[in-house]
């Protein structure tokens, strides 16, 4: 997601169910917002169970770190805001031409100019075309309002644009800085891009559609300051735009920490029932439970075939199994801890539990990353925590305290692949190096005490480490190896896994203690903070999942090892890193320099990356596979029998 880019939502846990004022399971729609009629349809309702604890919390698909999830992007918001160019076909990672707005963009003038075509077929569902306008109303935001956009990077979009204009109704065209690797700005760039209505231009619920301006605008009429910020009329007027349906979200950009009071508002507020994807919302609960029906003016190529589509929350694996089991799912996930037989196979199940008969397993692997961040810039740890963080000697030591492969085999029964660097392993790809695949930093206790002890530290073996000797060290003389690490406690596999790593640091005297905390409590705490900043004392966040590349899908990085950029939550910060980012980017440079320099230092603390789920699906569900490794829900594909 956040992406190349998002983050991925947990990979296991459980769940109650439900909700305000809603049937219980969701079973029949309430809250209905703006009445539409169905599509035509062959009936039928399947219910579909969300990862517990990483329900949908965000409905406006520009957004901050906070809420750039696998749950509000793939399987919620382009269930119905569809994005300019789609990607995953089948079980791969690629662009999908028959599923995106726009045909395939043309690239020219030595890959400094860009024309994009948009499909002339696609209609808003309130009548409006889906045009050209409504794609610059997207990059008109993102040239206003760049700070708070997850997926920004410092010299990307829209850093890298000189200008756009749309000669046509249906076409864009964008012309850049500097020539650009065509694959890196198809896939990392144009891939980020939101169409958004005229009805979202404004900024009032009484304002008039395209009454403020933003989407109506020439690109060149903003103007913005060196660091973004709006400077003129044209400029603000957008911004206020963005100030406006982020608020009608639940998201308050002069105060980012702020709970988000608006999830009931979601299937009622009638800016979010003018759609352009395949399905509309109408009921959503403060829990996350969300209902769906077929938009019924939709214009692609596939049309909804069940009549209702409901995504259940559950807080717990055991619940959700329950629910399973009970028959009040039609697409779930066996937990982690229920698998009754280990795979030698990681991508082939060695079968299911007898009780999940008339289920299908389905191991799904994501074209992402696991791993959790260090804070470099953190004051924990007595105001040292970051420097010790930053310290290349340090984080190689407590990598070889991590033992993936015995984690794999104890804890996932073979279903999970390692992660020894920025570039995922599966689904099988040309991108990944045989120097990251070989793991550098394999599992070594005594290497990892020698380490320590090379460097002035006084190891003390099942206690807490001290520095002896501060020019060793890096940090001053007495400073202690006491860390804090607040984890996704999303079942028994996660806290076994948690208390194995704790276990195995405290063999070389490196203390960590851990909280736990839900999935959206543990990604708005890991968010970008200032060196010397009061508040800037987190230390260590797991979230459990990692990365999902998307909607970033070349693995450059430039969105979360980029100095600066949006989804750098641990504020790394290494000029050689940022130059080679650059030059896989802006040139025809391929990933292997950029990804053997990230395996070597180390940016996060790298874990087996887990099936994301092993999915059961029921045999009256139809056409349902291959699932899409970017986890973007279609459920307008699958038919149900009786």
């Amino acid at each position: 997601m956040v992406g190349a880019k998002r983050r991925r939502t947990l990979i296991s846990s459980g769940v109650t169910i439900l909700a305000t004022g809603c049937v219980a399971l969701m079973l029949t729609a309430c809250g209905a917002g703006a009445a539409q009629k169905p599509a035509a349809s062959s009936g039928g309702v399947v219910n579909w169970a969300e990862q517990p604890q990483g329900t949908p919390n965000f409905i406006f698909p520009f957004m901050p770190i906070n809420y750039f999830s696998v749950a509000n992007i793939s399987q919620f918001q382009y269930m119905m805001f569809r994005p300019l160019y789609f990607f995953g076909t089948g079980s791969q990672p690629t662009l999908n031409s028959s599923l995106s707005l726009a045909s395939a963009p043309k690239y020219s003038n030595g890959n400094k100019t860009v024309t994009i075509n948009m499909k002339t077929n696609y209609k808003w569902s309130n009548g409006e075309a889906v045009d050209a306008q409504d794609a610059l109303f997207f990059f008109n935001m993102l040239k206003t309002d760049k700070s708070h956009w997850a997926a920004y990077a410092p010299g990307t979009i829209p850093d890298d644009i000189a200008s756009i204009t749309t000669p046509s109704k249906y076409k864009l065209v964008v012309n850049l800085t500097g020539s650009v690797n065509p694959y890196w700005f198809t896939y990392n760039e144009l891939s980020q891009i939101t169409p958004m209505p005229l009805a979202w231009d404004v900024t009032s619920t009484s304002a008039k559609a395209g009454s403020a301006a933003c989407a109506t605008s020439t690109y060149a009429a903003l103007v913005v300051d060196a660091k973004g910020a709006p400077t003129n009329a044209a400029a603000k007027a957008c911004d206020a735009v963005y100030t406006f349906l982020s608020s009608q979200s639940g998201y308050d950009p002069a105060n980012p920490s702020a709970a988000n009071n608006s999830l009931a508002t979601y299937a009622t507020n009638p800016l979010w029932q003018v759609v352009d994807g395949p399905w509309h919302l109408t009921a959503f609960s403060s829990t996350g439970a969300a209902s769906f029906k077929p938009n019924a003016k939709y214009d692609g190529p596939i049309k909804a075939k069940i009549s209702q589509f409901n995504e259940l929350p559950f807080t717990s694996t055991s619940s959700e199994y329950s629910a399973l089991l009970g028959g009040k799912l039609q697409y779930g996930y066996l937990p982690p801890e229920d698998v009754t037989k280990a795979t030698k196979n990681p991508t082939k199940p060695a079968g299911n539990p007898p009780s999940l008969k008339g289920f299908q397993m389905n191991p799904v692997y994501v074209w992402g990353i696991n791993y959790f961040p260090y804070n470099f810039n953190s004051s924990g740890d007595g105001g040292q925590a970051g420097k010790i963080f930053s310290q290349l000697y340090f984080r190689q030591a407590f990598q070889m305290l991590v033992d993936q492969p015995l984690f794999i085999d104890k804890f996932f029964k073979g279903y999970a692949v390692p992660t020894y660097g920025p570039v995922p392993v599966l689904p099988k790809n040309p991108f990944a190096s045989s120097y990251e695949k070989s793991n550098p930093y394999p599992f070594s206790s005594s290497k990892a005490v020698k380490l320590l002890k090379d460097h002035g530290w006084k190891v003390v073996p099942g206690g807490v480490s001290t520095c002896s000797v501060a020019a060793k060290c890096g940090v001053p003389v007495g400073t202690k190896l006491s860390f804090t690490e607040q984890y996704v406690n999303q079942g028994p596999i996660a806290q076994e896994e948690a208390n194995a790593e704790v276990s195995s640091w405290e063999s070389a005297g490196i203390k960590v203690s851990l909280s736990t905390g839900t999935f959206n409590t543990v990604i708005g705490n890991a968010i970008p903070c200032k060196a010397g900043a009061a508040s800037c004392t987190w230390e260590l966040e797991n979230w459990e999942g990692g990365w999902l590349y998307a909607p970033d899908y070349y693995p450059t990085g430039e969105e979360i090892f980029q100095t600066g950029a949006g989804s750098n939550v641990g504020n790394y910060d290494v000029p050689a890193n940022d130059a080679l980012i650059k030059a896989t980017d802006f040139t025809s440079a391929n990933l292997t320099n950029w990804e053997n320099y990230i395996t070597k230092n180390l940016p996060f603390v790298w874990q087996p990356n887990q099936a994301y789920d092993l999915y059961e699906i029921s045999s009256k569900v139809h056409n349902a596979t291959p699932i899409n490794p970017l986890l973007n829900l279609t459920p307008e594909t699958w038919t149900l029998s009786s």
